[in-house]
């Protein structure tokens, strides 16, 4: 794959990825909870992935070994999900559109940094600050809408960001393939379906049969297989310090889904803590950016 094309992969993924708050959030309000939506997404994904697992060695866990598997299956897979889809199911979609993506950036600075043994720049800073004054912003339009349960939403994506925020890290420095990890993640997650059939009353035979089976297809088929391939793909050609410039499109995006999807239109105080946070995770990347050599 070339860098055009794997530029335009991870373009790809970004739109997948900032409709999933929207959609999401439309299954909760109709009849699905976050557990079934979770319990769609590997359901489809798991068995279509499996032979490829299997066929990578199930004793080495696809050649990763168990250790790394079981850590790529934490920070992309049930677990995850089901903090991100918990998060939708109390807030608003563009405050997890906004939230999660702008944590796995700042990630991606921080490793960044680390990385290249520097310290943070003036920009950096600069982003880091805007990032926090969005972040009240967001606390406040909560607190003001009287819906003490968007704050536990919001902290839901705080944490399902964390840990998808290691995930294009791990890719990079284990060099896994892109359907290689997909698989991981998909296969390890089917772990959650005897947990979730037993225990977690589900609500998927309950619910339309058209809607259970869109999102199927949507959470299985295009956020674990195509998104995580893309995703994948466009790590291993530009690496994670340039993937790290196009999740400031998923707040964006998922904002601007939500309002078709959802009715969800923005108010002025959580207008301004989206702006701050995609304000702030700009400049926090341009920090990121090496300074152009003079000309001697």
């Amino acid at each position: 794959m070339t860098p055009r094309l794997a530029v335009l992969a991870i373009l790809g993924a970004m739109v997948i990825y900032g409709a999933n708050f929207g959609v999401t959030r439309y299954a909760t309000q109709h009849g699905l909870t976050p557990s079934d939506l979770v319990a769609l997404r590997f359901l489809v994904a798991g068995p279509l992935l499996l032979p490829h697992f299997l066929g990578r060695g199930w004793r080495t866990c696809a050649g990763i070994g168990w250790k790394r598997g079981l850590v790529l299956g934490v920070a992309s897979g049930a677990p995850m999900t089901l903090f991100m889809n918990t998060g939708l199911a109390y807030a608003p979609a563009a405050h997890g559109a906004a939230l999660g993506p702008g944590t796995v950036t700042l990630i991606g600075v921080l490793y960044g940094m680390v990385a290249a043994g520097i310290g943070p720049s003036v920009w950096t800073l600069l982003g880091l600050a805007a990032i926090l004054g969005g972040l009240a912003s967001i606390a406040i339009a909560g607190s003001v809408a009287g819906s003490p349960n968007v704050v536990i939403g919001d902290l839901c994506f705080l944490v399902s960001g964390l840990l998808w925020g290691f995930y294009p890290i791990l890719l990079h420095r284990w060099r896994v393939g892109p359907t290689t990890s997909a698989a991981i993640v998909a296969v390890l997650s089917l772990a959650y379906l005897p947990f979730y059939f037993a225990l977690l009353h589900p609500r998927i035979f309950d619910a339309p049969i058209g809607l259970v089976l869109f999102q199927a297809a949507f959470q299985g088929g295009l956020n674990i297989i195509v998104g995580l391939w893309l995703w994948g793909h466009a790590v291993r050609v530009l690496g994670p310090a340039k993937t790290q410039f196009f999740p400031p499109l998923i707040p964006v995006l998922g904002t601007l889904f939500a309002i078709p999807i959802l009715g969800e239109v923005p108010g002025p105080i959580q207008a301004v803590g989206l702006c701050l946070i995609v304000g702030g995770i700009v400049l926090a990347l341009r920090g990121q950016r090496p300074p152009r050599e003079r000309p001697s």
